[in-house]
């Protein structure tokens, strides 16, 4: 019987065979996953967006809507804003380029997570936004220090490392673009 080597130690081949399918099963599960979440973290950003942007009545009401001459930035950083950094988010709630940066970060970190192209600027961007996102209140109302925030911003980490956006994304054909070859922080 062959002997295949496997880090520390050897096993006979059809032990290894079975061990390869159940890998390759186990890596198809988790890319599908790693896509799933992918894919749900960027509706996350992309529904703040267009609701920020229409108003569509979850957290933004039509009046308030950046279409309609709200700040998508202003109410929560305003009115929200607690602990160590109060006076840094009111200072910028409601500035015109805080709203841009805000409502630009979102649209292209959700479009960049659903299509699948991008992650690592996404995962850089979105981290930065999150932990902003985290530091307005603190400590965070539910926890000392943990809350979902930092558990996206971990996410979007994850994916990135993991390449995520190869399965259900565009991430293999974006990487094979000239442009982005030569600059695979673009990835």
């Amino acid at each position: 019987m062959a002997t295949i080597t496997r880090g520390a130690g050897s096993v006979n081949a059809p032990a290894a065979a079975a061990g390869g399918a159940r890998e390759s099963t186990l890596t198809a599960v988790t890319r599908y996953v790693l896509a799933g979440l992918r894919l749900a973290l960027g509706w996350v950003f992309l529904w703040a967006f267009l609701d920020k942007l229409f108003g569509l009545g979850h957290e933004t009401t039509t009046k308030a809507a950046w279409l309609n001459g709200g700040s998508p930035t202003d109410g929560f950083l305003s009115h929200g804003a607690q602990g160590a950094f109060t006076g840094f988010y009111h200072s910028i709630a409601g500035a015109w380029w805080a709203d841009w940066l805000f409502m630009i970060g979102l649209l292209g970190i959700g479009v960049a997570l659903i299509a699948g192209i991008g992650l690592r600027v996404a995962a850089a961007a979105g981290g930065l936004l999150l932990v902003m996102m985290w530091s307005v209140v603190l400590p965070p109302a539910n926890n000392v220090f943990m809350d979902d925030h930092l558990i996206y911003a971990g996410l979007l980490a994850v994916l990135a490392l993991t390449a995520a956006g190869d399965t259900l994304g565009l991430g293999r054909w974006w990487a094979r673009i000239p442009f982005v070859r030569r600059n695979p922080w673009l990835k």
